[in-house]
């Protein structure tokens, strides 16, 4: 899609590495084994596997190179890198503006199988675009924090 048929587009990393240290690798890798070592000694082989599964993602992850995403809002709906979105597929959205830790865009769709969509603000101006998001879509007043799940993620570092 070109850039001219966007109300307004950004970029945003593919994902977000957290930064983490010498301490957390070291604790994670505490904590893993003690696991590990339960699992072990309660005979549970598929929760050790489990554990050892996620390590393997979490430091696979963290070697990965970030990409771009380019993210834009139509009259249409939501062009995320080559995924479009109607606005009829989506319930609301809200935005979380707390710099410098959390700049986030939120939205639910109608189908409660699908997940949230969250989208980093970067440097995008938060009320341009509420302001073109709330002629398409409604905006969630209620929720004016980030989702309890994003939380705990970032302070872990995961």
């Amino acid at each position: 899609m070109s850039q001219e048929n966007f109300l307004i587009n950004w970029k945003f990393p593919e994902f977000q590495n957290p930064e983490r240290n010498k301490k957390w690798y070291f604790w994670a890798t505490v904590i893993g084994a003690i696991l590990l070592l339960l699992s072990i000694l309660m005979h549970n082989f598929l929760f050790g596997l489990i554990v050892i599964l996620v390590a393997v993602v979490i430091f696979a992850h963290a070697q990965r190179e970030e990409g771009e995403i380019e993210f834009g809002i139509t009259d249409d709906g939501l062009v995320v890198g080559e995924k479009f979105f109607s606005f009829k597929e989506l319930k609301h959205f809200w935005i979380v503006y707390e710099p410098p830790k959390i700049k986030n865009l939120y939205f639910e769709f109608k189908n409660s199988i699908r997940p949230r969509l969250t989208i980093p603000l970067q440097d995008a101006n938060p009320v341009k675009v509420r302001e073109i998001l709330k002629q398409f879509i409604e905006e969630d007043t209620e929720r004016d924090t980030e989702p309890f799940s994003e939380a705990v993620g970032r302070r872990l570092k995961i």
